[in-house]
């Protein structure tokens, strides 16, 4: 069967995060051996957990064509209120993290109340989050840092059945949130709010309910990844999630979410964390200038965003043209 060039050009789109990836791994893994190790891959896994899993929550945010900038300082405001609640409220850690979700619950939900009820713009609403989170994570913590008891440490470093409990944590969530996408309804209802809101609206979906959800799930996967951060650092600090923001919204777009709504997948997020984390680890093994980090995650989210932006116009025209077939 013969392709037209237009279905390659959108197969190449498609799959430009798995491309893209494979050709990083191949890149690092001829200039350094050691990186193909089975333990070097796990260690990347572990790293980006955190990202991961917040990417994950993003994802719903951009599949109805929103966003949430406020992820990196609700994971702030939930760690000082856990190492608070230890420290000085003497709460078993247990509790502690129960607090912690509660809180990331209630950020989401006040994002999600301004934007599906009050009909806000979602960069303004949660940019204010934004400011609002991490303030008060500064005024609970009193801007110092916070060493918390060697519990914390141990639910990153345990392993189960050789399997670190942060990638555990990681399969939970992306197995949970892929069964919501894909078997339930609600997850067919974000593809259509995503695609056409007002289409979706006409059909009988609850619009506002739906995008109110979306933030309070975003909210949600900010705390647990905020619980798998405090655990690694054993320790809140004033910086804790800082620029985490962009990590997670990059993570999630270069593993194919579109910023105009309607695409995207849970796989598709930690593959994005992935590839990132990936980008950082092979340029340690291979003691590059860790100044030109930043250049080079800079160039990848930029392409993935192009690449985005190519394949929406590409949409676009086909749809042009079945209408204009159909009406000739």
């Amino acid at each position: 069967m013969r392709l037209s060039g237009w279905n390659v050009s959108n197969l190449g789109l498609t799959y430009a995060p798995v491309l893209l990836y494979a050709g990083v791994i191949g890149t690092f893994g001829i200039l350094s051996p050691s990186f193909l190790s089975t333990e070097n891959f796990l260690n990347i896994f572990v790293q980006c957990s955190a990202v991961a899993i917040v990417a994950i929550g993003m994802t719903f945010v951009l599949l109805t064509a929103g966003i949430d900038l406020s992820v990196g300082s609700i994971m702030f405001l939930c760690s000082a209120i856990a190492g608070t609640s230890v420290l000085h409220g003497e709460f078993p850690v247990a509790l502690a993290l129960l607090f912690m979700v509660i809180g990331g619950l209630f950020c989401g939900a006040v994002n999600g109340y301004f934007v599906a009820r009050k009909g806000m713009a979602p960069f303004i609403v949660t940019l204010s989050m934004l400011f609002v989170a991490r303030g008060s994570g500064l005024w609970i913590t009193q801007t110092r840092s916070m060493n918390l008891p060697d519990t914390f440490r141990q639910l990153a470093t345990t392993r189960l059945l050789g399997i670190p409990v942060p990638v555990l944590v990681l399969a939970v969530v992306v197995i949970t949130a892929h069964l919501i996408l894909t078997r339930t309804v609600f997850g067919r209802q974000l593809y259509a709010v995503g695609n056409n809101p007002h289409a979706a609206e006409r059909a009988g979906i609850d619009v506002p309910n739906t995008l109110m959800a979306v933030y309070i799930i975003s909210g949600a996967c900010a705390s647990i990844g905020g619980m798998i951060t405090l655990a690694q650092l054993a320790a809140v600090s004033p910086n804790l999630g800082q620029g985490r923001e962009l990590d997670v919204i990059a993570a999630a777009v270069l593993g194919g979410a579109s910023l105009f709504g309607g695409r995207g997948t849970a796989f598709g997020a930690v593959l994005g964390a992935v590839l990132v984390e990936t980008v950082r680890n092979g340029m340690n093994v291979i003691d590059a200038d860790p100044y030109v980090y930043p250049v080079i995650i800079g160039l990848i989210i930029f392409a993935a965003v192009l690449l985005d932006s190519t394949r929406h116009r590409q949409l676009a025209k086909l749809r042009r043209r079945k209408i204009r077939t159909e009406t000739s």
